[in-house]
């Protein structure tokens, strides 16, 4: 018990340090037109897996800590996942308006905060 209370804290932690934007930052993110204008589509889906990615941590990050699944937490962990992986494929010059830069806050990082 006490190992998956140390996992599940060091799982919110990461996921913490991952995602930068706050709920209200990603829900009006996810309106624009940059938003939906990257990443996959899986055949029959409307929504890319980021943007559908993002939806899910506005509810995270709005659930209290005691009312997380042991689902949550395996979303929470890929979140910290891609955004690592995409944070180290960074292209040169400005990143303002890059696709790179969109896809990444559609999981709720915003490489521009870490400025």
């Amino acid at each position: 018990m006490a190992d998956h209370a140390l996992e599940r804290d060091d799982v919110l932690r990461d996921f913490k340090d991952a995602v930068n934007m706050t709920p209200n930052q990603l829900k009006k993110y996810l309106d624009t037109d940059e938003s939906k204008s990257v990443g996959i589509t899986h055949e029959g889906d409307h929504e890319s897996v980021g943007h559908e990615s993002g939806r899910r941590i506005i509810k995270l990050l709005d659930k209290k800590k005691d009312d997380l699944t042991d689902d949550d937490l395996a979303h929470m962990k890929k979140v910290v996942g891609y955004v690592h992986r995409h944070l180290k494929q960074k292209p040169d010059g400005d990143v303002s308006d890059t696709r790179w830069r969109y896809s990444l806050m559609n999981w709720g990082h915003d490489p521009l905060k870490d400025k």
